[in-house]
């Protein structure tokens, strides 16, 4: 029976992407930082596990409990996630310093710690990123780019190392899926809004751009398919861009100016003159 290790799993994407493997015959270590054990998906092969990505000692202990129960991995697949918004100038370091912790450290520990499993069935390593990722970062959504670009270079690195070692690492790219990052995005711009001291026009019309967001997200049945598929494949890509926004991917078509220009028309000031 194959073995995959999912962190965030008791998320939206995470807990579909469990189900989808378990229903297709996969064994699944199911991670997160939640310990109710109700918020995991109840399957026959889903094995819930309590790990904090920020905990060298958690993760040592989630390490140690796998390899009781196998003797190697085919897979990881790193969904775990969090995100924070507003204004650069504006957001306190200790909250960049844990968005970077859980969005590339977090990843970096997992990938580390569980390696010995993987090399002993040649497994392959998903990193989860997001089209922020490869996109230029849009206004008052830097502390989450500016992690999801750090995990690329991270998962550039490490595919080619682990190349040498026939270990496969991809990276995915979602857009807008229907998962606790998009639901929570309105209270979330609300809460910087509160917050601003330089930007509170601008901030309340992001969060008119960003009405109804959640109802106009994909399925996430979707996004697991295409986790599947990369897993699946004898030969996958080294990324699978899903779903990205068809606005956002105009933009970075565009001159930088002129993007520059769209956002500060969008966000309240002036007119798009390019």
């Amino acid at each position: 029976m194959k073995q995959v290790l999912i962190t965030g799993a008791a998320g939206g994407l995470g807990r579909v992407t469990s189900e989808y493997l378990a229903a297709r015959g996969w064994h699944v270590f199911a991670a997160d930082v939640i310990r109710k054990k109700e918020a995991y998906p109840l399957h026959p092969q889903i094995n819930p596990i309590s790990v904090d990505l920020t905990s060298e000692t958690s993760i040592t202990n989630a390490f140690n409990y796998v390899s009781e129960q196998t003797e190697g991995l085919d897979a990881i697949v790193n969904l775990a996630g969090t995100l924070i918004l507003g204004s650069v100038v504006e957001i306190p370091s200790q909250d960049i310093e844990q968005i970077m912790n859980i969005n590339l450290m977090g990843i970096y520990r997992i990938n580390k710690a569980f390696l010995p499993l993987l090399l002993k069935r040649k497994g392959r390593i998903i990193n989860v990123s997001s089209e922020t990722g490869w996109q230029s970062a849009a206004p008052f959504n830097g502390p989450y780019s500016m992690s999801k670009h750090a995990l690329e270079a991270y998962s550039d690195a490490l595919r080619r190392e682990l190349n040498l070692l026939d270990i496969k690492v991809i990276k995915i790219q979602p857009g807008a899926f229907k998962a606790g990052m998009t639901r929570d995005i309105n209270n979330l711009f609300s809460n910087a809004l509160k917050s601003t001291q330089l930007f509170r026009e601008n901030l309340s019309s992001a969060i008119d751009l960003v009405e109804g967001v959640y109802d106009k997200a994909n399925d996430p049945d979707f996004f697991a398919r295409v986790v599947y598929k990369s897993l699946k494949a004898k030969k996958p890509k080294t990324r699978y861009s899903v779903k990205p926004d068809r606005a956002r991917m105009f933009l970075e078509w565009l001159p930088a100016k002129w993007a520059d220009r769209i956002f500060q028309w969008k966000l309240g000031k002036g007119n798009p003159r390019i």
